[in-house]
């Protein structure tokens, strides 16, 4: 089940906001909220296990064993065995829980080898199920009679475990580092872990930044309106831009690299940019949607990559919640940018390596985390002992700015080629394309077919909405309505109702267009899913 499904929209969605909010209800009459969080908190729970088991049946049982597991681990960790002599003589051991594990006090052995434990346990899950197949299939590769074993032992791979793995593991180590409470109900833990809003394909949340909503979160009109806005315009982005694009996208990508023309290459990796970026950042949205409608605040997972000027830049604004994942719990850890250049290119490249090994199971997708981890190493090189100016001046720094926003985005659809290819032979034959390096066909020629009106208007609105319009028009918005609020004219009143009118018809439309494709039953899994 996806969100961009009708049968979420129309039948999981509204029966699990219907039932949650009865929960509810008597806090509503008695005006406090507080004694309706655990009943809530297990209605959410037992609806997004039956959203798991929906699309992956009894695998779901991956998810319940990596809740029990990572709470009891916790758990474990905040008690404290010290042996007490009594008057008497006698020995005694005495058991101690603790609220919070400080930051500054010494950790037990105990302790360093519950968090040792929680950290294999929860990679062990992830490298048999993700990466089990990747191993056996290269070493099919290397030794022909391993092919027995490459036949039959095969691994399904449970959706979202990349996310809940990395989002069970930070939460034990956060404990650790006493960041954090270690949660005392197992309800409200596996609230937090299984939550349908992100329990697939993200954002990585952190527990340190949703466990204070487990127990003290309130439901209102306004947070659930504007969860509701939210949630339209991520599954806007997704059926309207990202779908459309994606058939131009899927067309380039399947001919062979030698039977593309350049423009029918460039074509495709056009829209395969705007594809995936529409594709992720709208499940992110709706994600963020969805919560604001059961009364949480996720934070935000994208923040306009296209408009990066710099590697380094693009990925404070790219997938914000695994990137800051690897830079607080790999990346840190590591030295860092503390240490010696040298040792900071490393890390970089490992941390990348890492970053694009967590994609899939593929020497694909590892090289694609090391494009762009050799990318962020160059550019702290080349500024490495570069005395920066206060800043250049009126007429070039425009021009600077330009110039870096076109370096970022050619980058960003280098490294999306070898992202889309299934091999390192597509992906070289790709860039020949790019290029002029091939011979193109008549199939190529066919993919403009697919360039009509409905992807014109999909590839010009995604090129602009890459850009920070939206907040712009946010902003502008706020101060009419503040200027109209301050401003004491009889008329005010009518024209706050008809502005707000206004952008209710906008989003109903955009909702009435949604529904369309939906309805005919189109194709349109997301992309991360596979992840």
């Amino acid at each position: 089940m996806v969100f961009s499904s009708m049968t979420f929209l129309t039948l999981f969605l509204p029966l699990v906001l219907v039932g949650y909010y009865i929960c509810f209800i008597p806090a509503f009459v008695k005006h406090r909220s507080v004694a309706r969080r655990l009943p809530a908190n297990l209605f959410l729970l037992a609806s997004s296990l039956l959203f798991y088991f929906w699309g992956e049946g009894w695998r779901v049982w991956v998810l319940v064993a990596s809740c029990v597991v990572n709470f009891l681990l916790a758990r474990l960790m905040m008690w404290r065995i010290t042996l007490s002599t009594q008057n008497d003589g006698r020995k005694k051991y005495i058991f101690n829980c603790s609220e919070i594990l400080h930051s500054g006090d010494p950790r037990t052995g105990t302790q360093k080898i519950l968090l040792a434990a929680a950290i294999v346990l929860n990679l062990g899950f992830l490298i048999y199920f993700k990466y089990f197949n990747f191993f056996i299939d290269n070493i099919a590769d290397v030794f022909p009679p391993a092919w027995q074993v490459h036949t039959w032992a095969r691994v399904a791979l449970p959706l979202g475990i990349s996310f809940f793995t990395f989002e069970s593991m930070s939460y034990v180590i956060d404990v650790y580092r006493g960041d954090v409470p270690a949660e005392k109900n197992l309800i409200n833990f596996s609230c937090y872990l299984t939550m349908f809003q992100h329990l697939v394909a993200g954002p990585v949340i952190r527990y340190r930044d949703l466990y204070h909503y487990l127990t003290e979160r309130t439901l209102s009109r306004s947070l659930f309106a504007s969860g509701v806005r939210r949630f339209i315009i991520g599954l806007s982005k997704k059926v309207l831009i990202a779908n459309t694009v994606a058939v131009i996208a899927d067309k380039a990508f399947e001919l062979p690299p030698n039977e593309l023309t350049t423009a029918t290459a460039w074509l495709g990796i056009v829209c395969y940019t705007l594809q995936i970026y529409y594709d992720f950042s709208a499940y992110s949205d709706m994600a963020i949607g969805l919560a604001q409608m059961f009364g949480f605040e996720f934070l935000e997972n994208f923040n306009y990559p296209y408009f990066a000027r710099s590697a380094q830049d693009f990925w404070r604004r790219w997938h914000i919640s695994l990137s800051s994942w690897f830079r607080d719990y790999l990346y840190i850890p590591l030295g860092g940018n503390r240490q010696r250049p040298w040792r900071t290119y490393l890390n970089l490249l490992f941390v990348f390596f890492l970053c694009g090994l967590w994609h899939g199971a593929s020497w694909v997708f590892v090289a694609w985390g090391l494009y762009h981890g050799f990318f962020l190493a160059a550019e702290r090189l080349l500024a490495r002992g570069k005395k920066v100016a206060d800043g250049p001046n009126l007429v070039w720094k425009p021009i600077l700015s330009l110039l870096g926003h076109g370096y970022a985005v050619l980058m960003a659809m280098g490294g999306w080629v070898l992202f889309r290819s299934e091999t390192f032979t597509q992906a070289w034959g790709y860039y020949g394309a790019l290029i002029g390096n091939s011979d193109g066909g008549a199939r190529a020629n066919a993919i403009w077919l697919y360039y009509a009106l409905d992807a014109q208007i999909a590839i010009a609105a995604g090129v602009l909405f890459s850009m920070p319009l939206l907040p712009a028009l946010s902003r502008w918005w706020n101060r009419q309505r503040l200027l109209l609020a301050l401003t004491e004219k009889p008329l005010n009143g009518v024209f706050l109702q008809s502005m707000e009118l206004g952008r209710t018809c906008v989003l109903l439309c955009l909702l009435l267009l949604c529904f369309l494709p939906l309805a005919s039953g189109t194709h349109n899994p997301f992309i991360y899913f596979r992840f």
